[in-house]
């Protein structure tokens, strides 16, 4: 008998809780919206109103959360403060996630991070920096993802095969697409070089070069064309 007293008393603790709860969830719902419970046709389209003009009111606020993230990211940036910057453009991207040129940012601070993950403790350990690499190569895949022809991703993601990854078979079918988009990007022409160099490509390396010569107004460039159209013209000979 004192068993299904206690059981009873339970039972009535545990529905007088939810009882409680659920009227307190009907006044924040009053205070929020200024609608109780609608019964009349009335009553129903007016509730529906409030509660549209409230979900727009969020919708409206997050979206502007966002952007500041964005403009704040940005700023960051601008300071050097990558770190910092990749914060703030994470942050957006939870509220923008189908946003490319938010991906693209998240990459270009996580390779700059990744140059600033030294191993002080020198314990030979680079385990962080390759954890930037990898959000750096994640980020700017998810950014042409969303945008396939976004020439500063494409570049970027090459950079990273190119000169961190040592894998620049990977770049040049992105290289390759940057180009036929941007006709005269000559600093992807230049990496496109190098990674055809790279793979045995001569031929295809030293017309980049030549191409880069005949497009730059840049005397720089142009003899750094020269110099390393020679380095391949004599791996070439060499090869043969």
């Amino acid at each position: 008998m004192k068993k299904i007293i206690y059981l009873l008393l339970i039972g009535f603790l545990f529905f007088s809780c939810n009882a409680n709860l659920t009227k307190t969830a009907k006044r924040m719902q009053v205070m929020e919206t200024g609608v109780s419970s609608p019964t009349t046709i009335e009553e129903l389209e007016d509730a529906i109103k409030k509660y549209e003009l409230r979900i727009i009111d969020i919708i409206s606020s997050e979206s502007q959360v966002g952007i500041w993230y964005k403009i704040l990211g940005t700023h960051y940036m601008d300071e050097g403060m990558y770190g910092k910057a990749l914060e703030a453009f994470q942050k957006a991207v939870a509220i923008y996630p189908a946003n490319q040129n938010l991906f693209y940012y998240v990459g270009l601070c996580a390779g700059f991070m990744s140059k600033a993950s030294l191993d002080f403790d020198a314990t030979g350990d680079d385990a962080k920096s390759i954890q930037y690499l990898n959000l750096a190569e994640k980020s700017y895949l998810r950014a042409i993802e969303l945008e396939n022809t976004y020439v500063r991703a494409l570049y970027g993601l090459s950079i990273l095969y190119v000169f961190e990854f040592n894998e620049s078979f990977k770049a040049i079918p992105y290289l390759q697409k940057l180009l036929t988009i941007d006709t005269k990007h000559t600093d992807a022409m230049f990496v496109l070089a190098r990674a055809y160099y790279e793979n045995g490509n001569f031929d295809g390396a030293v017309d980049l070069y030549d191409k880069i010569e005949r497009l730059s107004t840049s005397e720089e460039k142009k003899a750094e064309a020269r110099a390393n159209k020679k380095v391949v013209l004599d791996a070439q000979f060499t090869t043969n």
